[in-house]
């Protein structure tokens, strides 16, 4: 028997609590916690490793470890293995550029911490201590990883690399992956990599915001290069919340991995059998809460089998959906879509979920539909819409058997022809511990005796729960004087979530510019706008941490500096590591027009938002942009912000667009950008000479827009170019006075556009 089985029996009577119980985890004799076996230095590190044994216990001391590369190599035997140790868990830290790399046989690594920096090499942690050494029957447990990135959102690292064979990654807390690279990677690079049946269990992975870009996976095992070799690695037990990263959660590229009993709870994208054959998928929760692009699974390839899963308050669309079968591209190369072959989708429980998707992605090169696959003895039920079902292509190839649907819901239909194999009937619903059940189809939903994984009994226990999301309004208030100035000392005293209370019709001036890294609201006290006005570009320059809310404010820059290429808000020069929100509420923006190109809103290459609002405000006399989302210009698929939402706005003599959002590119991998713009008016928009895209309104590769009840006066066009994806645009009641019409690509025709 290897070690690694030896330890899933260590392990048993963990798997439901936070607390580790394993022995080969727990030892704290004082004898050896005081002896020679405590190293606080590299150096005594590494001459504890060469005289290392099997059984040894090596403790590292409880303090901080700054720009430490530790290298450990070493051999223990099957039951002896040898131990890397916390002195203490939690207070054993490794922070700057500091790594650890393990090559050998055997060997416990348990109860470290990695945060404040980032890694300077490929990984944080790497089961390989370089190419001839990798690691074989050892293991990661009760580690964590918090917030441990560059300050570079898109250059690349991983956090966890896995190489070798029979390894098992455990009981760890990872969290804050916000550059480009995968947080856990599967490495299948060399033969010795392949047929490895790792184990990964009882982790909790969470807050993985949205990079914007392909390459913000959770977990990924194997890439297209080896993705027709087994992995066999089990993954199981584990927590994801809020991993957003982009469209795949988790990227399965390799064959016979098997996803077991894990639980997705408010996380955007799916678990996506990319690339690879035999994989399971089986007994898993995807819980969305009705969270914005949550999803399920997606299947490609061949001898797939997605059984037994519970799918629930899920909206993602086409490659989101809870349940998604792709088309595939007819003799596709390694790194594309293979068509689906002799695959399952069987016996799962979806629970008022947006979308069902089947053949997803048809075109033109996507045009390989699935052959000899089943969509049987599915229960599928919904509240709140009566039309879940997309088939974008033939769907003969897969057969329909025994599938139930709640009796409001239609029947799949393609070409006009209803698809057999599905029965409305009344289904009984119970809610039993927070899930839904079926008490008289037991067989529907998942099968398992385990506990459904939490944020309680995945992780580790030790280590301070921190709510990562942007959340305004959720601290202290403190009140500003007017005046001069007065603003600084207010924000200088405040933390994340506060607001700064203006006083009602009072005047406040700024002679310098405002550096924002907190989530801050500004707000007027009562029903008259406070006046804000300011000498020095931008007013408020956000930084890495920074997030803003406007509230019941007049902005005006008569009194700014007179040149060109003003702001009244700008994100930093540089790259921003952290997400940032904007919300602007019952404001007035005017003047500004003290000289050319004076933007509300001003950003820079590589700063992303999570969203930005502007709710029943005006902006009046600008002589730039208002929002101007298009400084990724690489044509990779990367953007500026996620979701822009406007409502209720005015806009008058704005000699920029009022709204340009860009994303070029083909990618598929990412979600946006989405807009949803109501209710508004723009007069006299777009018309100066500098406004190159001579647009009132530009978007360009938006994924997502809803536009209704909008008014066009002496404005430039609205252009819409919309050529990735599939995108869903939706135009309602949109008058134009002395305006040209909607101007839009060849491309644009053929999208998925409904005018009301």
């Amino acid at each position: 028997m290897c070690c690694l089985a030896a330890v899933v029996t260590l392990a048993v009577a963990c798997k439901s609590t936070r607390t580790v119980t394993d022995p080969q985890t727990q030892t704290t004799e004082s004898t050896q916690r005081g002896g020679k076996n405590v190293v606080s230095t590299p150096e005594e590190f590494n001459q504890a490793i060469e005289s290392a044994e099997p059984g040894d216990k090596i403790y590292l001391a409880s303090k901080v470890w700054t720009d430490v590369e530790l290298k450990f190599e070493a051999n223990g035997e099957e039951g002896d293995s040898i131990y890397i140790i916390a002195q203490e868990k939690g207070k054993t830290v490794f922070e700057g550029n500091s790594n650890i790399k393990l090559g050998g046989s055997y060997l416990v690594i348990d109860g470290l911490v990695f945060k404040n920096g980032y890694t300077a090499t490929s990984s944080v942690i790497s089961l390989q201590k370089d190419k001839e050494t990798p690691c074989n029957h050892c293991r990661i447990t009760e580690s964590v990883i918090d917030n441990y990135n560059p300050s570079e959102r898109f250059d690349t690292d991983y956090w966890v690399e896995i190489y070798g064979k029979h390894n098992r990654f455990d009981h760890n807390y990872l969290v804050g992956k916000r550059n480009r690279g995968v947080t856990v990677a599967v490495r299948l690079k060399y033969e010795r990599d392949r047929e490895n049946y790792h184990r990964i269990d009882h982790n909790y992975f969470g807050y993985n915001p949205i990079l914007g870009s392909n390459g913000g996976e959770t977990l990924r095992i194997g890439t297209s290069h080896y993705s027709l070799s087994n992995s066999n690695t089990v993954v199981e037990d584990n927590y994801f919340e809020r991993c957003n990263g982009e469209h795949e959660i988790i990227s399965s590229k390799s064959c016979q991995n098997i996803y077991d009993n894990n639980a997705f709870y408010e996380c955007q994208g799916t678990l996506t059998m990319r690339h690879g054959n035999e994989t399971l998928v089986t007994n898993n929760y995807f819980l969305g809460n009705r969270k914005p692009n949550t999803g399920g699974v997606r299947i490609i390839n061949e001898t797939q089998t997605v059984t037994h899963n519970y799918m629930e308050g899920l909206t993602g669309y086409r490659f989101r959906g809870a349940l998604v079968i792709m088309n595939g591209v007819p003799n596709s190369p390694l790194n594309r879509y293979f068509q689906v072959k002799d695959s399952k989708m069987n016996s799962n429980l979806v629970v008022d979920c947006d979308y069902i998707q089947l053949c997803a992605g048809s075109d033109d090169e996507r045009s390989a539909t699935p052959i000899n696959t089943t969509f049987e003895d599915n229960i599928i039920t919904n509240q709140l819409s009566d039309d879940l079902f997309t088939l974008y292509d033939d769907v003969s190839g897969i057969n329909f058997k025994g599938n139930l649907l709640s009796e409001n819901l239609s029947k799949p239909m393609y070409n006009g022809s209803t698809i057999q194999g599905f029965d409305n009937k009344s289904i009984d619903l119970v809610r039993v511990n927070n899930l839904m059940t079926t008490p008289s189809h037991p067989l529907i939903g998942p099968q398992t005796a385990k506990p459904m994984p939490t944020a309680d009994n995945t992780g580790v226990s030790w280590y301070p729960r921190q709510d990562y999301q942007i959340r305004f309004n959720t601290g202290t208030t403190h009140h500003a004087a007017p005046g001069d100035d007065t603003l600084q000392q207010v924000i200088d005293a405040a933390s994340d979530g506060d607001v700064i209370l203006l006083d009602a019709g009072a005047s406040y001036h700024m002679t310098r510019s405002l550096t924002l890294d907190k989530t801050l609201t500004f707000k007027s006290s009562g029903g008259t706008h406070s006046l804000i006005t300011f000498e020095r570009s931008p007013f408020i320059a956000l930084e890495n941490g920074g997030s803003l809310s406007l509230e019941g404010l007049h902005i005006s820059g008569k009194e700014s500096d007179d040149y060109s290429g003003n702001s009244v808000i700008r994100t930093s020069r540089y790259s921003m590591i952290d997400n940032y929100k904007l919300s602007v509420k019952d404001c007035k923006v005017t003047d500004l027009d003290v000289n050319h190109s004076f933007n509300f809103l001003k950003v820079y290459k590589n700063t992303f938002a999570d969203s930005i609002s502007l709710i029943n405000t005006t902006f009046d006399n600008i002589s730039g942009h208002v929002l101007n989302m298009n400084k990724e210009i690489d044509a990779t698929g990367i953007y500026n912000v996620e979701s822009v939402i406007v409502e209720n706005c005015q806009f008058k003599d704005i000699g920029g667009s009022a709204i340009n959002l860009y994303r070029g590119g083909r990618d598929e991998s990412t979600f946006g950008p989405m807009l949803w713009l109501s209710d508004s008016t723009f007069d006299n928009v777009g018309n100066d000479k500098r406004n190159k895209n001579q647009s009132a309104v530009d978007l360009f590769g938006v994924q997502h827009a809803e536009l209704n009840n909008l008014k066009l006066n002496d404005s430039k066009k609205m252009n819409l170019h919309l050529v990735v994806g599939d995108p869903v645009i939706i135009l309602d009641n949109i008058q134009f006075d002395n305006t040209e019409l909607i101007s839009n690509s060849e491309a644009y025709r053929k999208t998925n556009v409904t005018f009301k």
